[in-house]
């Protein structure tokens, strides 16, 4: 147990580090999303939020996963972390001034969006580079827990801090958490180098080219990645539907209730990667997994108005997420060379995530602009408000019901086509 422990230092100082300023920054973005429905009252405006985060993530993953591969990977995730966090003191600077504005939150959060495509696939290649091979499906594992953690902590923590102390409380909790992780970063790991990391001479395109190359001749995994695209597509446009479901039927308190109960289920289920045992098919594991969250929860919210039934609905949605991530993780980390994940990672961000700012695009823009206005002139039809209910937010529960028939499609689509693809380690 003691050398577990030891050989497992780095990745726990760097794992609870970086997890609690992850936490920092989950808050200020969902206060942010708060303060931005308060002003707009759209489902569109809050996702663009998002959309503005990911957008960037997308478009220069490919490239930002060579630069992670080129340049140390150390630096790389501190100048990142610095970057990201000089923008939220601007964030607080304009809001203290009264000056923010909506463009200076969607212009922001690109620019943190770019550090984030910058340091995530680095992040991933430092937890590869500090974690015994033998250990990877149980810190996957961990890696879950402190996202469902981060899942549940953020929107009650932030609801309350917003509520009761403003935005500028909530910035400088995230500024705090920055903090404890760059110093812990700077001063206590030390990440060992990669046998070829001084051959990097090539330019970025090349090197993004031999990601890709990796995921052509590597079809299992490519496939995966795909599927997965799919899942997010609706996985994000039901985050864009969600607080135009609740908050005009229930407020924000009820709101930061139901998102968290996705983090309740996502620490149930993370403990399931560390106690089953290895599956003997990893990617039947990914795919099941995601047609029964898709399958159920979002029916459960279109056609329910109470509000422990959508808690309900959270808690079926992710239950099975962790195990899910850590089965695709293992997938990744065990095909994919080291001295290649940087920019493997980073091709998988682009064609995995690509359909993140579309579904919250899609989401926003259907639920303002189709769904509520459809519900309100048919008002008078019992059949569709006994289906979806009443008044602002009943265009939402048309929507997640949209949502759950798409899904469940993606996933019984994708699913006779990965059985082609059975992963035996």
């Amino acid at each position: 147990m003691k050398n577990k422990i030891k050989n497992l230092r780095d990745f726990y100082i760097l794992w609870s580090t970086q997890s609690l300023s992850q936490l920092g920054s989950a808050i200020t973005g969902f206060a942010l999303t708060l303060w931005i429905y308060e002003k707009t009252g759209s489902a569109l405006s809050t996702a663009a939020l998002s959309i503005c985060t990911y957008a960037p993530y997308v478009i220069m993953s490919i490239f930002a996963g060579a630069l992670s591969d080129k340049f140390d990977k150390k630096k790389t995730m501190l100048i990142c972390d610095l970057i990201a966090a000089l923008t939220t003191v601007l964030v607080y600077v304009l809001y203290k001034t009264d000056a923010l504005s909506m463009w200076h939150l969607y212009a922001i959060n690109m620019v943190s969006g770019l550090m984030n495509t910058v340091q995530q696939p680095a992040s991933e290649v430092a937890y590869s580079l500090i974690t015994p091979k033998e250990e990877y499906q149980r810190t996957s594992g961990l890696k879950s827990l402190s996202r469902s953690l981060i899942s549940i902590g953020n929107p009650i923590i932030a609801t309350a801090l917003y509520g009761l102390a403003g935005l500028d409380v909530v910035i400088a909790m995230d500024l705090l958490t920055f903090a404890i992780a760059f110093v812990s970063l700077m001063c206590f790991i030390k990440l060992p180098e990669l046998p070829d990391a001084s051959e990097h001479k090539d330019n970025v395109l090349v090197l993004a080219k031999e990601g890709l190359a990796f995921l052509k001749n590597t079809p299992l995994i490519l496939y995966v990645i795909l599927f997965m695209s799919g899942v997010n597509l609706t996985a994000s446009a039901f985050d864009a539907v969600l607080p135009a479901l609740v908050i005009p039927k229930a407020g924000n308190n009820i709101l930061g209730i139901v998102t968290a109960c996705s983090g309740v289920a996502m620490v149930i289920g993370s403990f399931l990667p560390t106690i089953l045992p290895k599956p003997k098919d990893r990617v039947r594991v990914v795919y099941l997994t995601m047609l029964f969250a898709l399958g159920i929860e979002n029916f459960l919210l279109a056609f329910s108005r109470n509000w422990i039934i959508w808690c309900i609905g959270q808690v079926i949605g992710w239950i099975f997420v962790p195990l899910m991530s850590a089965n695709m993780d293992v997938i990744m980390r065990n095909n994919i060379p080291v001295e290649l994940q940087g920019r493997v990672y980073a091709c998988r961000n682009t064609l995995q995530f690509f359909t993140i700012p579309i579904g919250l695009f899609l989401g926003g823009f259907l639920v303002d602009h189709v769904c509520e206005p459809f519900m309100a002139a048919n008002v008078d039809s019992t059949f569709w408000t006994t289906l979806f209910g009443m008044g602002k937010g009943s265009g939402a529960a048309l929507m997640m019901f949209i949502l759950g028939v798409a899904g469940a499609t993606i996933c019984l689509v994708s699913g006779q086509f990965l059985k082609k693809y059975k992963y035996v380690e």
